[in-house]
């Protein structure tokens, strides 16, 4: 289960990754189309309007088909091998699952146009109730079918990853031998993924029952449950759980509920962007969805875990300043712009209980803290560029100075905590590691990193050879392996390549922190494991 859910984790990051640049995109443009920002003579220009517009389009279409997006992702993401057939596995499936749903519901007279508000209040219905039954059905690729947001895109990759890891290999007879193997999986996920969807068709609306009562109960928490929320955000880093949180919020009632020209729109991302693209967007609504998004990480992102690097920086010993400071520096930049925390993040929370639990709670409070002070800046990375984005660039009424007078706030208290703690605690962060090992060995001292261009080798190398090596794979910052025994791992070797930490989550199961780098770093390991995805 722990195997899966990491996996499902870094699956879900590969559309959001893609939602992230078109978020900022879709902010460039909004303000390069706001006369109050850019002036009437900007305005004007009617084919750099229209190219913006064309571009906003782009970006908007995107996030208007999600669930598909979702889909395959996840396909990919849980497959083992021949993930290009799991992928084309995906679409299809998405397609026949709502195909089947939107069957069934013409089989009950339930179409787009008698589920409309128009209709409903045409046949004697009240405008409230009308729009409630209306807002349980969507539009998915022109297809008429149930309201499932991206949870409809999940499942679906869900299955026919189970059914591709089952019978991507599967040999069939002679006679009918050229259906086996790989061409099987779009097959089988055929003949299966109807009976999904009409198990979802009854279902889903008591799901959807509670998924919208959970909202309630967090919406109705105020800033209390914004805190909850920012604080078990940060305390599921280490697991890679907080990914699936963050898409709770994201695309679900959890996140918000809110209307928006007459159309229901789930999820706190959703709902910010559904805005953006707007002229003139509703500001009050704005400001209850980007409660949960990247308002509430810019105070610890931007200020506060810069300024704790830099209190580790100060508290290492002076032989391993010099050594460190790239590491950190490097650490401290990815987290400033691009609110990428985990290099960081992870130099402290394993070492020092007491520092993972305070930036848990000071998380906990940034996302406190900018709801109560009416904060509207939304996306999902919560550095710096969407400060200016999201922010600066859509001016004072998203009130982003007040992000920044809490930030710098944060900065000295990150620091002086840290440091506090680091000299207190005598916590090993970065270069304060211990000078000799169980066996009384020096560590430390004469170690010289060699880039000699074999660094996939010497990475294999160090994971006990490839024979030892099961699976590997990568998220924005780290290295996740699957290993037949992950205790003959060469720490010391993997930390000399430039690691930043190593998680040893089981017997298994182990992680390397890279940072943003990672990408390519794993790239060189399955070349040099002969690592092939088939």
């Amino acid at each position: 289960m722990k195997d899966f859910l990491q996996k499902l984790g870094k699956s879900l990051m590969m559309p959001i990754s893609i939602i992230a640049a078109a978020g900022i995109f879709l902010g460039l443009g909004s303000v390069l189309q706001n006369p109050e920002i850019v002036g009437e003579n900007f305005i004007s220009f009617e084919l750099v309007q229209n190219v913006i517009g064309f571009i906003r389009a782009l970006a908007g279409a995107l996030f208007g088909n999600l669930p598909i997006l979702f889909a395959v992702a996840v396909a990919i993401g849980l497959a083992k091998k021949e993930k290009t057939t799991a992928a084309f596995s995906a679409v299809i499936g998405f397609i026949l699952f709502h195909i089947t749903l939107n069957y069934i519901l013409g089989l009950d007279g339930l179409t787009a146009e008698t589920t409309s508000i128009d209709y409903l209040v045409a046949n004697g219905s009240s405008q409230l109730a009308a729009t409630q039954v209306a807002s349980k059905y969507e539009l998915v690729l022109g297809i008429f079918t149930l309201r499932m947001n991206v949870f409809g895109g999940i499942l679906t990759g869900l299955l026919v990853a189970a059914l591709h890891n089952r019978f991507y290999n599967i040999e069939l007879p002679m006679a009918i031998s050229f259906f086996g193997g790989k061409r099987f999986v779009p097959i089988i996920t055929t003949v299966v993924t109807p009976f999904l969807a009409l198990l979802m068709y009854f279902v889903w609306p008591i799901l959807g029952s509670g998924i919208e009562g959970i909202g309630n109960i967090i919406a109705q928490a105020g800033a209390i449950g914004t805190f909850l929320f920012g604080f078990l955000e940060r305390l599921l880093v280490p697991t890679g759980l907080h990914h699936i949180l963050n898409q709770l919020v994201r695309f679900t009632p959890i996140g918000g509920v809110a209307m928006i020209d007459g159309e229901q729109t789930v999820g706190a991302l959703n709902i910010f962007n559904t805005l953006l693209a707007q002229d003139s967007p509703d500001l009050n609504i704005m400001a209850e969805a980007t409660r949960f998004l990247a308002q509430g990480k810019i105070p610890f992102m931007v200020f506060g875990l810069p300024a704790a690097c830099y209190a580790m920086y100060k508290t290492s010993r002076d032989g391993e300043k010099k050594k460190v400071k790239g590491l950190l520096y490097a650490a401290a930049l990815a987290s400033f712009t691009t609110g990428i925390t985990e290099p960081i993040e992870f130099a402290f929370i394993f070492v020092s209980p007491i520092l993972y639990v305070f930036h848990a709670v000071m998380a906990g409070i940034s996302f406190l803290l900018m709801d109560v002070f009416g904060v509207i800046i939304g996306n999902v990375q919560g550095g710096v560029i969407d400060l200016a984005v999201f922010g600066v660039f859509q001016g004072l009424d998203t009130r982003w100075f007040a992000a920044v007078m809490v930030g710098i706030l944060y900065a000295f208290v990150y620091y002086f905590a840290f440091k506090t703690v680091i000299l207190k605690q005598n916590v090993q962060t970065p270069g304060r590691e211990a000078l000799t090992d169980s066996d009384g060995n020096v560590e430390g001292k004469d170690v010289v990193v060699k880039d000699d261009g074999d660094l996939g080798h010497t990475i294999v190398n160090a994971l006990g050879g490839k024979e030892n090596i099961k699976e590997i794979e990568n998220c924005f910052t780290r290295l996740r392996l699957v290993l037949k025994d992950a205790t003959v791992t060469d720490e010391k070797a993997l930390k000399a390549t430039g690691a930043a930490g190593i998680v040893r989550i089981d017997d298994t199961h182990l992680q390397v922190i890279y940072g943003p780098q990672v990408e390519g770093i794993a790239l060189k390991v399955k070349g040099a494991a002969d690592f092939e995805e088939k």
